[in-house]
């Protein structure tokens, strides 16, 4: 039952991710498929969020004069209290019933005077009670007589004089969302009023120019680091400052390795564009879900935002791409498929580490220590919207790319400098730098982007960590808010609490909001600038201009169906270009212009590869010779030609042609007309339609096509509480249906039980020693003191290969060492090996008289038959059990408990015995086990020793049932690495569940596979035998198999 759970939350981790790729699948193919429609909608997108924010932003303090932003305080007073208490911002909502009022400030004062004229105030006055409506987009809009809190039939208003300013004081009913809503649009549209006879200093971008507009946001910024500088504690400046260098660190890198890549500015720009536009959308979102996100705590967080989004998910999916598009010449692919194989090749591990930060990142949300939280929401949406927007816009910007380089090189333009020229004409520091920054992968992809992946996910939890034990207080930072127990604030709640007591409502409690001041000034007769008049005037004359065009109903909508004409245009064009040059394309005139440009190289690299003859006009091997390096001016006859003449290697057809299957297709050519029958190139061999480039290098050499096996499905089967097809690949007939039959008698007693009690591939190298004495020391070496100095040799050469038995016998001088080691879910040959020329070469140094002979001396033993396997093991050791019912028996088998009890011990035991046996103690376990190698992608070599099997039956409950078990001691399988990578084979494993390596436990994919062919060749087992007992083997294979063939078909055994 154990076993069951597990297996169930590995099926939902499998739905989750298969889940995110098909998603991330299509938004990247819709993407590349139209790259400038991507492009067009995010920047609009982003557009509205830049002019969304700024809106928010004209009224804070870093666009004002001032430096020090107050932030509002919430008063609260009883029914039976005399006076207010401070309240929590957050703690407001917590009290629905009581009475809410929001007390609007306006501060007046004169630049030069300490007496402001009565007048101005009155007119300002009257202004706000009859000129500010609000909103804007109804028929009857709310003065502020509608909006203001009036207990005894009228607003309350407050006038103060204090020294050098008057105070207005403006009380809103904001009881209810909406009502607050509409006071925050007053307070908006007074912040926001066109300069008259008072200017609003938090509007200072309506009369300032552009140059005095920035200069003051940089001042306030300035002021208002050295403000926090001032309070801050050393730890604080310390996690701040390191931040930021940190910060600095991941730009310089995201140029560097995108330089290295071969590109200069176009995409780390887009990268960083990219982070842009998701902090502008975690910003709107965070706005939306009201979270307070205060300008203190944006800018302390503003570095660990650029840390926590890194660049180096955008630097493996373009490494990727890049990648890919090397594999053939630029000119022949399809730079979208490219993109869509890139994304699909990387998604898996980028959403999992997305996912990962995320999940910590909501941890830390969920705190409640304050400024924490809202960095951690906030990060988390930021990284949301850049995984999101990687694999759109990102991905569009990619693909443009890599058409563009497309386009250079139909056009014959030359390539681009490579990274190690780049590299070799820098100096030492600068290469120093590179590869200090580089972040590149290894050869697959995995180990150094593992590594990257955790140390920044540790980064985050003890960054989190740190803020959670108040080891640091940077985000914590309390911003200053309106005093309410200064005079003039204290006397305006006093007034408005003896109003609230008069009035039909002082039952309930009060809670008045006081927002700080607006500040205002008297307008000055000359306004003085920082900018010249010459440079100011027509500048804000363009601007001025510009908005009233942008504005008008006709030319905005005119603006607008240009912008869309435009766009098309350019996507119907660029299009155009991406189409290659047709094969009959006159010869362009510009090749007559040789004279014009003298070129190191012939002029002939610069003009497009000419195309091939008509295929029956072979040119001579000279000229062929010659355009060899543009494969595509070749037809396959003339290619042919080159290799029977000795100028290209039939073995390098793929690397010298770039096309995998037309290479496949002219070494057929070759064979067949070397042959004596001369007919494999008209064969019915397939050779469309295959993923040769999984191949190459990897599974096979010298293709000349591929062999369709029929694929079979026996089951379901119940193992280990899962429902299983077992998957063969044969050409006997009968074999499925007969394991079929087997697996239906086992599922009607409940199905099978399996269990792994042995994990461990073998490898046994012999040695040689100069005597015996030598050889015998170091059998006795190897068992005592240096087997942990060979098990962590051993173990230092793979992640997933470890050390578990050493087993040494001699032969005269010669010592055979048997290594035992775990290999996760690979089968583990190639492994293992690398570790034990590792082992052997430490081992060596102990004993410099000692000659490797080979590194594989028959001793482990692979792929022959031998009693060391049978008795020791070697890959998954498996037992698998069954109890079928006595009726079960009979009705389904045909046959009784009795005879096929007898029968097994008479035909698998004392029969194997009298032929000498070893590990064939079974019917067929071979017939099965092979069929679902060859279906799983396994070495179908390695049946020799992975089936051995003992099969036992015998009675049970009181010989009523019958007891079925199958013992495997060497089931060698993997689940990674040969040919698991070809795609059929992938979907196989897909189909049982245990593709690739499994994401949490390493080796149980493996070991699952193990579990399920144990289970499986039972079945098989189970069925031969009773058809033995009952005698009707014969009759069914006479039936099923012996049926006349049809006559063949082009093409009929798989779909072209």
């Amino acid at each position: 039952m154990p076993r069951q759970s597990y297996s169930g939350g590995t099926t939902a981790f499998r739905s989750v991710s298969s889940l995110f790729g098909g998603a991330i699948h299509h938004a990247t193919k819709f993407a590349s498929r139209s790259p400038i429609e991507m492009v067009v909608v995010v920047l609009i997108l982003s557009s509205f969020c830049y002019f969304y924010l700024f809106n928010l932003a004209r009224t804070s303090d870093i666009f004002s004069g001032t430096v020090t932003r107050l932030y509002p305080t919430s008063a609260y007073a009883s029914p039976s209290a005399s006076s207010f208490v401070q309240l929590d911002r957050s703690a407001s909502s917590v009290f629905n019933d009581a009475v809410k009022v929001q007390l609007k400030q306006m501060s007046i004062a004169h630049p030069k005077q300490e007496v402001i004229d009565p007048l101005v105030i009155a007119q300002f006055h009257k202004i706000m009670k009859e000129e500010i409506q609000v909103p804007d987009n109804v028929q009857k809009p709310f003065t502020l007589e509608d909006l203001c809190y009036a207990s005894q039939g009228s607003c309350f208003i407050n006038h103060e004089q204090k020294q050098s300013s008057v105070v207005l004081s403006y009380a809103f009913n904001a009881t209810g969302a909406y009502r607050q809503h509409l006071a925050d649009l007053w307070e908006h549209k007074v912040a926001t009023l066109t300069p008259g006879d008072l200017v609003s200093l938090s509007n200072t971008a309506h009369h300032e120019n552009l140059f005095s507009w920035l200069f003051i946001i940089l001042s306030n910024v300035v002021f208002r680091i050295k403000e926090l500088l001032d309070v801050a504690d050393n730890v604080d400046i310390m996690v701040i400052l390191a931040g930021y260098l940190m910060m600095i660190a991941t730009f310089v890198s995201l140029f560097v390795n995108m330089r290295a890549m071969g590109s200069r500015y176009t995409l780390a720009t887009a990268v960083v564009f990219n982070g842009f536009v998701s902090f502008m959308l975690a910003l709107v979102t965070v706005h939306a879900l009201n979270v307070d996100v205060y300008p203190v705590v944006l800018a302390e967080a503003i570095p660990f935002l650029a840390v926590t989004i890194g660049f180096e998910r955008s630097i493996k999916l373009t490494k990727r791409a890049f990648q890919l598009s090397k594999e053939a010449p630029i000119t022949k692919q399809n730079m979208h498929k490219t993109v869509v194989r890139a994304v699909d090749s990387v998604s898996a591990s980028i959403t999992r580490d997305c996912l990962m930060e995320i999940v910590v990142l909501t941890i830390g949300a969920k705190s409640g220590i304050s400024g924490l939280r809202e960095f951690c929401f906030l990060s988390a949406l930021l990284l949301a919207y850049d995984f999101v927007i990687m694999f759109t816009w990102y991905t569009a910007i990619l693909t443009l790319k890599l058409e563009l380089n497309r386009i250079r090189a139909i056009n014959g333009s030359s390539a681009a400098v490579t990274k190690k020229r780049a590299v070799k004409d820098t100096g030492y520091v600068r290469r120093t730098v590179v590869k200090v920054l580089d972040v590149s992968d290894n050869e697959d992809g995995k180990a150094d982007n593992f590594i990257i992946s955790r140390l920044k996910l540790f980064m985050i939890v003890g960054f989190i960590g740190m803020h959670i034990f108040k080891l640091c207080s940077t985000f914590q930072s309390s911003s200053p808010q309106v005093n309410i127990a200064e005079s003039g604030v204290a006397n305006v709640l006093q007034q408005l609490l003896q109003q609230h007591r008069s009035s039909s409502q002082h039952a309930l409690p009060l809670i008045v909001e006081v927002f700080p001041p607006l500040p205002f000034h008297v307008a000055e007769s000359v306004h003085k600038t920082i900018v010249p008049a010459f440079i100011s005037q027509p500048l804000g004359a363009l601007l001025s201009a510009t908005a009233v065009y942008i504005q008008h109903p006709v030319i905005s909508k005119l603006l607008s169906i240009a912008l869309f004409l435009s766009v098309f245009l350019n996507t119907y064009l660029f299009k155009v270009v991406r189409q290659p040059k047709q094969s009959n394309e006159e010869k362009p005139v510009a090749v007559e212009e040789k004279p014009v440009a003298v070129e190191e190289k012939p002029v002939t690299k610069a003009v497009a590869a000419p195309p091939p003859p008509p295929a029956d006009v072979i040119r001579p091997v000279e000229e062929c010779l010659a355009l060899v390096s543009t494969p595509e001016s070749l037809h396959d006859e003339e290619v042919v030609s080159l290799v029977q003449n000795g100028k290209i290697a039939p073995y390098a057809l793929e690397k010298t042609l770039g096309d995998f299957t037309r290479a496949v297709k002219v070494r057929r050519a070759l064979i067949s007309r070397a042959s004596v029958t001369k007919t494999l190139e008209t064969s019915l061999l397939p050779v469309e339609n295959y993923h040769y480039d999984k191949v190459f290098g990897a599974c096979c050499e010298n293709v000349i096509g591929f062999m369709p096996i029929p694929l079979g499905v026996a089951g379901p089967m119940t193992i280990d509480g899962i429902s299983v097809h077992i998957p063969m690949a044969t050409t006997e007939g009968c074999l499925v249906a007969s394991a079929a039959r087997g697996c239906k008698a086992i599922n009607a007693g409940g199905g099978a039980t399996t269990i792994v009690t042995n994990d461990m591939m073998a490898r046994g190298p012999c040695l040689s020693f100069p005597s015996i004495v030598q050889a015998g020391e170091c059998k006795r070496w190897i068992e005592q003191e240096g087997n942990k100095i060979m098990t962590d040799a051993f173990n230092s050469t793979s992640r997933f290969a470890r050390l578990q038995k050493l087993k040494v016998a001699l032969a005269g001088r010669l010592v055979f060492v048997r290594f035992s080691t775990a290999t996760g879910d690979a089968m583990g040959m190639n492994m293992i090996s690398k570790g034990c020329e590792k082992a052997l070469a430490v081992m060596q140094e102990y004993f410099p008289e000692m000659q490797i002979i080979s590194l594989s001396g028959n001793y482990c033993t692979d792929k022959k038959p031998a009693a060391i396997n049978w008795i020791e093991g070697r890959g998954k050791s498996v037992v698998a059990e069954a109890i079928i019912p006595g009726a079960v028996v009979e009705k389904v088998l045909k046959t009784t408990v009795a005879a096929i009890c007898e029968l097994n011990i008479n035909k698998n035991l004392i029969g194997s015995a009298m032929a000498g046996s070893v590990g064939g103690f079974n019917a067929h376990a071979a017939n099965i086990l092979t069929a679902i190698y060859l279906a799983a992608g396994q070495d179908p070599a390695q049946n020799v020793e992975s089936s051995n099997c003992i099969t036992l039956m015998e009675p049970a409950n009181n010989g009523q049932d019958l007891r079925i078990s199958c013992t495997m001691p060497s089931i060698e399988v993997g689940t990674v690495g040969g040919g698991t990578i070809l795609p059929p084979q992938q979907a196989v494993l897909d189909m049982l569940g245990v593709r690739g390596p499994h994401p949490t436990n390493p080796g149980d994919n493996a070991r699952r596979l193990a579990r399920i062919i144990c289970a499986a060749v039972m079945a098989g087992e189970l069925s031969l035998c009773a058809a033995l007992a009952a005698g009707h083997l014969v009759k069914a294979h006479m039936a099923h198999n012996r049926a006349a063939p049809p006559q063949p078909v082009v093409g009929s055994c798989i779909k072209s």
